[in-house]
């Protein structure tokens, strides 16, 4: 086989020139914000720390900074929006409910972890799903929680007709 030597290779970029406008843009906005001091401080601490770890969350945390968000809670944890929020406690209320409508619940399962797949800080979401979802449970369900410890202990208390001294 003959080698053709007049081919050259054609060199492409490696990331578009649009894509770097819009990480520059971008920066350049996280600084803007960590230099205003009209915004509480944590908020720009949290920007400042997205921006030098090339944060993927950076685009939004900026974007809700620049809608008035705060986006750190009073115990200084960084706050979900608002509508994942609630999208995740809706959802969590339809998978505790009582009753018995397993199409329902499986649907909203079934949305919950694509959610969840789909969000930017999953993690956060799964544990807010986590704390809903066993706080909920936990109500429908603490009668029988309790009933159930009940017999556990008389089974224990009482076990061969003797008192466990």
């Amino acid at each position: 086989m003959a080698n053709d030597s007049s081919a050259s290779v054609r060199e492409t970029p490696h990331v578009n020139s649009r894509t770097n406008t819009f990480i520059n843009a971008l920066k350049e906005r996280a600084q803007a914000v960590v230099n205003d001091r009209s915004i509480d401080a944590r908020s720009r601490a949290i920007i400042r720390y997205s921006l030098e770890i090339n944060d993927p969350l950076l685009a939004e945390l900026v974007r809700r900074v620049d809608a008035g968000e705060t986006i750190v809670d009073e115990a200084g944890f960084l706050k979900l929006s608002s509508t994942d929020e609630e999208k995740i406690e809706a959802l969590a209320e339809l998978i505790c409910r009582a009753g018995d409508e397993a199409g329902t619940k499986s649907a909203a399962l079934l949305v919950l972890m694509s959610t969840l797949e789909n969000a930017s800080h999953p993690k956060a979401l799964a544990n807010l799903a986590k704390h809903l979802a066993f706080t909920r449970c936990g109500e429908l369900n603490f009668n029988g929680v309790v009933e159930a410890q009940i017999a556990v202990f008389e089974s224990e208390l009482l076990a061969d007709d003797t008192f466990v001294s």
